[in-house]
């Protein structure tokens, strides 16, 4: 991409965690900043008061919000030119004790969601033939924990869409990052603010539940990844000129994520000749 030294970055979820790191580095690195959130109270407080900040309400499910927050970043600043798909949330517990519906306002928020946004954006990117389309997924979006098979059904269909989009745009001089974070000290693991849990008891489940749920709650504040860090790193890779597709963050992400791989490896090797025994003769 052509970088441009008035850059417009377009944040989801900036009023907190990431979101607002990642705002609040674009902002001292000079660039524009289009900060959106669900819950917009308090982001002067928190991002500060600076002509090249604007501020806009943002459900990335509500149609209506998407159009508008599109349209308020152009008439502001009159460009788009990273877009970071940081707003989303996770649902844990197990699958079974899982409604349909809590299962279904996941995927419509850390899928359908940031796909709708995209959508918005894209024709400006297009015309401007630059850009950087970022969505955040997380190690859960390449290896599945206990507890996380929900969460990572969105964050595996992200990885998916953002890679073929990454094809899909790059004769439009755009591109896309896919940036998968381990735990970092946000409120991901707040029950009252952030992650949704299940809403169904299966007696099966009884013992292992609580000890999941107390493993997971037990972990707020206490997570080893530095947001702030982690919007330095962001900066660098989108300005670098061989980036990265997929940036893993935090020293557990990639030591957690080469195993995976390894094990993955192992695992074709040892069923190659049966996996290659499916074709025709």
């Amino acid at each position: 991409m052509n970088q441009r030294n008035d850059q417009v970055w377009f944040i989801t979820g900036a009023n907190k965690g990431l979101g607002s790191a990642i705002a609040k580095e674009a902002l001292d690195k000079g660039y524009k900043v289009v900060a959106t959130a669900r819950n917009t109270e308090g982001m002067e407080k928190v991002l500060g008061d600076s002509p090249n900040l604007l501020i806009t309400k943002l459900d990335i499910t509500n149609d209506e919000q998407v159009q508008a927050s599109v349209k308020a970043a152009l008439d502001q600043f009159g460009h788009i030119d990273v877009l970071v798909n940081n707003a989303g949330y996770g649902l844990l517990g197990y699958f079974e004790e899982m409604s349909e519906e809590l299962i279904r306002q996941q995927i419509e928020t850390n899928v359908f969601g940031t796909m709708k946004l995209t959508r918005a954006v894209l024709p400006i990117m297009r015309k401007q033939r630059s850009g950087w389309v970022i969505v955040f997924s997380s190690t859960s979006g390449v290896k599945a924990v206990e507890g996380g098979s929900v969460y990572s059904a969105s964050k595996f269909a992200l990885e998916g869409w953002a890679e073929g989009l990454n094809i899909e745009l790059k004769p439009f001089g755009i591109q896309t990052m896919i940036v998968e974070p381990g735990a970092f000290r946000t409120d991901f693991f707040n029950e009252k603010t952030s992650f949704t849990f299940s809403d169904i008891e299966v007696a099966d489940y009884n013992q292992q539940r609580e000890i999941m749920h107390h493993n997971f709650v037990s972990r707020d504040q206490k997570q080893p990844g530095n947001p702030v860090k982690l919007a330095k790193a962001l900066m660098k890779a989108v300005n670098d000129s061989n980036p990265p597709l997929r940036l893993l963050a935090g020293k557990y992400a990639v030591e957690s994520i080469e195993q995976y791989l390894k094990e993955r490896r192992s695992e074709v090797e040892a069923w190659r000749e049966v996996s290659r025994s499916t074709d025709f003769d």
